[in-house]
C-alpha cells in the first residue's frame, strides 16, 4: 500500500514498521536482502533520505544489518530473543495503536510470500505464510482452493451424527485406536483399491493431515545427515521440513515424465540416499504427472540402491483415477502412500494417512505414537461416513468440473499478459515464466496487495527464478493481471 503523509506518523516510520512487520513476523527470513535505499525510494515514491532514515530505524531495532558494499540484510533468528524485547519497548515509544489501524485499513500486507533464505532453510518462516489472512482478496500464490469452494452442507450432517451424547462419549472419552478409526482405515483401503493399490486397513495408518505422514516416515526411517532426493522444482515445505531434520537434500530436476533419471542413478552411486519423495499426479507446481516408463525406472533404482519411494498423492482427488502412481505399480513393496483430506474438503480437521509395506506397519505406528498417540476419532468417523456415502466422490466431481473452467480463464489471462506456461497447464497451479526476476516482482505486488508465489521458492538452494506459480482458482480475475503486468513493467524498467 502508498505510504501516507501524515502529522501523527512520518514517512520514514511508516516505512520502518512495514518492513519490521515482515521481519518479526519472519515472512523475511534471515539473510533476505532489502532493496537498495534507491530501490527503495523508487518504489515507494519517497526520497532517498526517508528510506535512511527508515532503515536506520531498522538497524537501531537489531532487525537488520548493513553488509560493507552489499547493503542491507535482514538479521539471523538466533538474535531473536534480544530483537523482540527491542521490538517491545519500540511498539511501546512509537505507538501501537497507530500500527493497528493501518493493519486494520490493509496498509500493512499481512499475507506475505514466504522466501526461503540461502542456508539454512527456515521451516517456521514458510509455514507462517501460509496462516496469513489473504485481506479479503483472491491471492494468486495461494496453495489450496479458496474456503469458498470448499463449502459444503455434508460436513455438518456427518458431524452431527457423532455428536449425540452417546456418540460423541464413544469418541471422546478415551484414546482412539493408534492406526485410527478402522472404519476410515477401511474406507482408505477401499478408495486406494479404486486406484490399482492393493492395501488392506491394516497397511493404513492415519495421521493429522498429509504433512505429518511425511514427518511420520522421516522420523522413523531417516536419522541425521542422511540423504533424501527431492524433486526439483518442488514444495518448498517439504525442503525445508527435510533441513530441520538435518537430512542432506538432494534436489532432482522433474521433467514432464517424471524425475531426471541419470541424475537419480548417479546420486544412488554416490550418495546412497534412505528415501526418495515424489509427487507423482498433478506434482506441485509443474503440474507434471508421471509416465508409466518412468515409474518403472525409479522403481528399478530404488530396489537397486534400497531406498523407499514416498508417493505425495495430495491432488488424488482432484486427479484420474487411472493415472500412473508408482505405488499401483510396486504393490507397496518399496513404496510409501501419503495423502489426505485438507485439500479437497476439510483443511480445519488436519486427517491424513499413510499406506505402507507390511514390513514398516509396526515401526511407523511407533513413531506416531511417540509423537501423538492417537489421531482425533470424530472427524475420523465423520470422514469415513462422507467417504462411504459417496459425499466426498460428488463433491470431488464438482471441484474438478469448477476447476477446469477456472483453469481456462485464468489461462487465457496470463497469456493476453505477456506470461509464458513452462509446463502444460493442469491440476490446481500453473507454472508461469514472467521474463522478470519473480522474487522482486513478489516483493512489489505485495506493496498492492497481492501475494505471489515466486520461483526461488521451490528450489532448494532458493535460486533466482523468472518462474512463478499460480493458483488457477485465484487468478481468474482480469484487475490482478493488469496490476501484474505495470508491476512487470516497472521491474523491467528500473531494475528493482
Amino acid at each position: 500500500m502508498t505510504l501516507v503523509k501524515s502529522a501523527a506518523q512520518p514517512l520514514a516510520q511508516q516505512l520502518a514498521e512495514r518492513f519490521a512487520q515482515r521481519i518479526r513476523s519472519r515472512l523475511l527470513a534471515p539473510g533476505t536482502r532489502l532493496p537498495s535505499v534507491r530501490q527503495c525510494a523508487q518504489q515507494q515514491g519517497v526520497s532517498p533520505s526517508t528510506v535512511v532514515a527508515a532503515y536506520d530505524r531498522l538497524l537501531a531495532l537489531g532487525l537488520i544489518e548493513a553488509q560493507k558494499n552489499r547493503g542491507f540484510y535482514t538479521r539471523n533468528q538466533a538474535l531473536a530473543p534480544v530483537i523482540q524485547a527491542q521490538a517491545a519497548i519500540e511498539n511501546k515509544a512509537s505507538g501501537l495503536a497507530v500500527a493497528a489501524q493501518h493493519r486494520a485499513a490493509g496498509a500493512l500486507p499481512l499475507d506475505l510470500p514466504p522466501v526461503l533464505p540461502h542456508v539454512p532453510v527456515d521451516a517456521a518462516a514458510l509455514i507462517r505464510g501460509m496462516f496469513y489472512a489473504p485481506g479479503g482478496r483472491a491471492q494468486p500464490g495461494m496453495g489450496a482452493f479458496p474456503s469458498e469452494w470448499l463449502a459444503s452442507n455434508f460436513m455438518a450432517a456427518a458431524l452431527r451424527r457423532f455428536c449425540t451424547t452417546s456418540a460423541l462419549n464413544a469418541a471422546s472419552l478415551h484414546y482412539g485406536e493408534p492406526a485410527g478409526d478402522v472404519s476410515l482405515r477401511e474406507a482408505v483401503a477401499a478408495r486406494l483399491n479404486t486406484l490399482g493399490i492393493a492395501a488392506g486397513a491394516g497397511q493404513v495408518i492415519t495421521t493429522l493431515g498429509a504433512t505429518h505422514a511425511l514427518d511420520i516416515i522421516s522420523r522413523t526411517l531417516l536419522r541425521p545427515g542422511d540423504c533424501v532426493m527431492v524433486e526439483e522444482p518442488g514444495w518448498a515445505v517439504e525442503f525445508a521440513r527435510l533441513d530441520a531434520l538435518g537430512m542432506r537434500i538432494l534436489p532432482v530436476p522433474r521433467g514432464v515424465e517424471g524425475p531426471d533419471l541419470e541424475v537419480m542413478a548417479r546420486m544412488c552411486e554416490q550418495h546412497q540416499p534412505k528415501l526418495f519423495v515424489s509427487v507423482s499426479v498433478f506434482h506441485n507446481p509443474t503440474g507434471y504427472c508421471l509416465s508409466a516408463a518412468h515409474a518403472h525406472r525409479v522403481l528399478q533404482l530404488a530396489h537397486r540402491y534400497a531406498f523407499e519411494v514416498v508417493e505425495d498423492d495430495t491432488y488424488s482427488h482432484i486427479a484420474p483415477d487411472h493415472a500412473t502412481r508408482v505405488c499401483a505399480l510396486d504393490g507397496l513393496e518399496r513404496s510409501i502412500y501419503v495423502s489426505g483430506f485438507a485439500k479437497i474438503l476439510a483443511p480445519g480437521w488436519r486427517v491424513g494417512y499413510l499406506a505402507a509395506p507390511p514390513r514398516l506397519v509396526e515401526r511407523l505406528l511407533d513413531t506416531k505414537l511417540l509423537g501423538t498417540l492417537t489421531t482425533p476419532a470424530l472427524f475420523e468417523k465423520a470422514l469415513a461416513w462422507c467417504m462411504t456415502q459417496g459425499q466426498l466422490r460428488r463433491h470431488a466431481l464438482q471441484l474438478r468440473t469448477r476447476l477446469d473452467l477456472a483453469r481456462s480463464r485464468s489461462v487465457a489471462l496470463a497469456l493476453q499478459a505477456g506470461c509464458q506456461f513452462a509446463a502444460p497447464p493442469a491440476g490446481l497451479f500453473g507454472w508461469v515464466d514472467t521474463g522478470v526476476d519473480t522474487d522482486k516482482l513478489a516483493l512489489r505486488m505485495l506493496d498492492v496487495g497481492y501475494l505471489l508465489a515466486p520461483g526461488a521458492l521451490f528450489h532448494a538452494n532458493h535460486a533466482p527464478s523468472t518462474l512463478m506459480r499460480i493458483n488457477f482458482c485465484t487468478t481468474q480475475d482480469a484487475q490482478f493481471w493488469q496490476v501484474f503486468e505495470a508491476a512487470r513493467t516497472e521491474v523491467m524498467r528500473k531494475g528493482l
